[in-house]
């Protein structure tokens, strides 16, 4: 069966729930909040992890990009204004080189781990600048990992992704950030909105 991508809302978070509670909580239970800030309506501390997420939900300030294997969500991709999305790592050296602000940002992804390593976090990548572009457009900026030739690392370490899977999706690298993090960057044409 094909997959299928579809935005994160009130209606599809179920679905991110019953991934992210398999998982633990994902990242040491963060439920994929961890670069969110407080809103005007809710503040972080006061809530736990999914019951925060689903209120950003529900105020339409957390965006994802969902891949579906039938019913069962399998993998997301986090995408965001930088005020939905401030806590980036290393952010200080990222704010002191950054010359031209991009209006979205890619900050995490998670696959189911019976989905590991078969690219579906490339899917969810696409689905994400293709979400991204029906709602206007404009340049994405993310921070993925440069793994290091022959060293193996843990995909616990790779919540943002590699810099090859953005270079294959057309990202441009930029600089580095952190001692593996780097900056890319990629200009979304404008789709028409879908109904």
């Amino acid at each position: 069966m094909a997959h299928v991508i579809r935005p994160l809302t009130s209606e599809t978070y179920p679905a991110w729930l019953a991934l992210a509670q398999k998982h633990n909580g994902v990242w040491g239970g963060c439920y994929c909040s961890y670069f969110h800030a407080d809103t005007e309506r809710t503040v972080k501390s006061e809530y736990d992890g999914p019951t925060f997420k689903k209120r950003l939900v529900d105020e339409g300030v957390a965006h994802a990009a969902l891949v579906f294997d039938g019913d069962a969500a399998i993998a997301w991709c986090e995408y965001g204004t930088p005020e939905e999305l401030p806590g980036i790592y290393h952010r200080k050296q990222y704010d002191a080189g950054e010359t031209n602000p991009a209006p979205w940002r890619i900050t995490c992804f998670f696959v189911d781990r019976d989905h590991r390593r078969t690219g579906v976090a490339r899917e969810a990548l696409d689905g994400a600048l293709d979400l991204i572009a029906h709602a206007g457009g404009g340049e994405v900026v993310s921070f993925p990992n440069e793994l290091l030739p022959g060293k193996r690392t843990s995909s616990s370490f790779l919540h943002n992704g590699t810099r090859a899977m953005f270079e294959k999706a057309g990202f441009t690298f930029e600089r580095h950030i952190g001692k593996s993090k780097t900056v890319m960057r990629k200009m979304v044409p404008a789709a028409a909105p879908r109904p």
